[in-house]
């Protein structure tokens, strides 16, 4: 008599936003994939970030959650009971990814002990609470991916699957034409709060020395900016020099899209700089309150710029700069951008 088929697990991946904390969950996935070819493996994300995992060859299907309707949340939901998933993995910590898990209806459901969740009380949820291995999150996402039957995957092994959508890099590539531009680099000076984040006018100098230099000669400056960031990008450009950095409003896909041309990408710790490592593009973190060895750039060849005292670590949010980060000095950062472009070399 032959012997029963095993059925494939049916996976719930839960990972609501932001960018950062989506990307950072991307090689959990990616273990988990490896382990179980054929399984289902659905994502449930906030529609906004969707765009991240468009075309993801790990993720069988996209689950967009519109959080702004009632109609939204009741359509989201029909599809995770629909669903009939045998384990979800929450990623997230928080009692709202927590109760998606559960009203899910999957049996077993697993997530970071009390402990180790955001919201500690996000574990009651759970039918399996882990105990995080590791410092930086992308290790704490494939303790959990372990956990549910992935194989231990180091983080100096993480893989980031992303696909850039033909059209946006079709867009990308006529507004780079359109303005002669061939070789660039990316600054980004913005954030989720501004304690965090380096002054909009040291990128403005750093901009300006860079392209004092002869090895950057014909180079451009384009400066990211997200919604309400504006007014940063344009602080940028009011001392950055000439020829003045480009500022091009761009949608989700069109930010993959250019951030993947780049020569090399600085930002903060914020959710493009991860967008930079997880595409393979040189990469310069400056921080401050936030610890680089938890949030830092997931790739070790990429460099970090940090002054503060690990007593000044924080994950408060304030709406001033942090003392650390008015510490970072221009030299500092031109002295690792030069030291990331040698890795590159």
């Amino acid at each position: 008599m032959a012997e029963p088929t095993i059925a494939e697990p049916r996976f719930l991946i839960i990972r609501l936003g932001s960018m950062g904390d989506i990307l950072h969950a991307l090689p959990a996935v990616h273990a988990l994939r490896t382990a179980f070819p054929a399984a289902k493996m659905d994502w449930v994300v906030e529609s906004r970030w969707a765009a991240l995992l468009a075309g993801n060859p790990d993720v069988s299907e996209v689950i967009p959650l519109e959080r702004t309707s009632w109609a939204g949340l009741r359509s989201c939901i029909g599809r995770l009971r629909a669903g009939r998933y045998s384990t979800a993995i929450d990623f997230q910590g928080l009692y709202k990814s927590a109760v998606l898990g559960w009203l899910s209806g999957a049996k077993e459901r697993v997530g970071l002990d009390a402990a180790s969740a955001r919201e500690g009380g996000a574990a009651r949820f759970y039918t399996r609470r882990v105990a995080p291995q590791g410092a930086h999150v992308v290790e704490h996402n494939l303790t959990l991916a372990h956990v549910a039957g992935a194989p231990s995957t180091l983080l100096a092994a993480a893989e980031f699957p992303l696909a850039i959508a033909p059209e946006a890099d079709a867009a990308i590539a006529k507004q780079l034409a359109a303005r002669d531009v061939r070789e660039f680099f990316v600054l980004s000076p913005g954030g989720g709060w501004a304690s965090k984040c380096w002054p909009a006018e040291r990128y403005g100098h750093l901009h300006r020395r860079l392209l004092e230099r002869p090895e950057f000669a014909g180079w451009r400056g384009v400066v990211n900016f997200g919604p309400g960031e504006r007014k940063l990008a344009e602080a940028v450009r009011l001392v950055a020099g000439t020829p003045e950095p480009i500022l091009l409003p761009m949608d989700l896909p069109q930010l993959m899209a250019l951030t993947r041309r780049a020569r090399f990408f600085v930002g903060a710790d914020t959710g493009p700089l991860h967008l930079a490592v997880a595409l393979g593009v040189p990469a310069i973190g400056l921080y401050g309150p936030t610890d680089p060895a938890r949030n830092g750039p997931a790739r070790a060849e990429d460099v970090v710029v940090r002054n503060a005292r690990p007593e000044d670590t924080t994950y408060k949010r304030e709406d001033v700069h942090h003392p650390s980060m008015l510490s970072i000095a221009v030299e500092q950062v031109l002295a690792a951008i030069d030291q990331r472009l040698r890795r590159a070399a």
